[in-house]
């Protein structure tokens, strides 16, 4: 079972507790290291051999595009991005799932171009250090809050 699908898994079971909310074709989870403040990710609910956007029916495909683009504008009202910026990767897990940084001024520091540039011009040590994780109390607060947002633009 791949990552996303554990993760989806433990939704399910009521054990996540970076998730947020469940849409029609996903789920919200805020990211586990919050080095950029509002790092939240958006999981495909299905696995299998969808592994693309092309792999998807045209309808399913404009539905999770739309419904990520939901997510995106709500994470960047809660957390004050300057810019949002967009992965769907998958050479780590080949389950689509969005990456959605919001950037402001400063967050990669004196990295990368002048300290501009792409959330991976920053050192992942630093990252994903777990001096990045919120705390109980920080979670829930963000979780909260983005569900808030969420449920005014759905």
């Amino acid at each position: 079972m791949c990552l996303i699908c554990e993760r989806i898994e433990m939704i399910k079971r009521g054990e996540n507790p970076y998730f947020v909310k469940e849409l029609e074709t996903g789920y919200v989870v805020i990211g586990d290291n919050q080095h950029f403040c509002g790092y939240t990710l958006f999981l495909y609910k299905q696995h299998g051999n969808k592994t693309e956007l092309f792999h998807l029916e045209p309808d399913e495909r404009d539905r999770f595009l739309e419904e990520m683009t939901i997510v995106a504008q709500a994470v960047s009202r809660t957390f004050g991005a300057e810019k949002m910026n967009y992965e769907l990767l998958g050479m780590g897990d080949a389950h689509l799932h969005w990456h959605l940084f919001p950037r402001v001024s400063g967050d990669i520091e004196n990295y990368g171009n002048n300290g501009r540039g792409p959330v991976w011009w920053y050192p992942m040590y630093k990252m994903y250090s777990d001096d990045n994780r919120p705390s109980e109390e920080q979670l829930a607060n963000m979780k909260q809050k983005l569900l808030d947002e969420l449920e005014k633009l759905l």
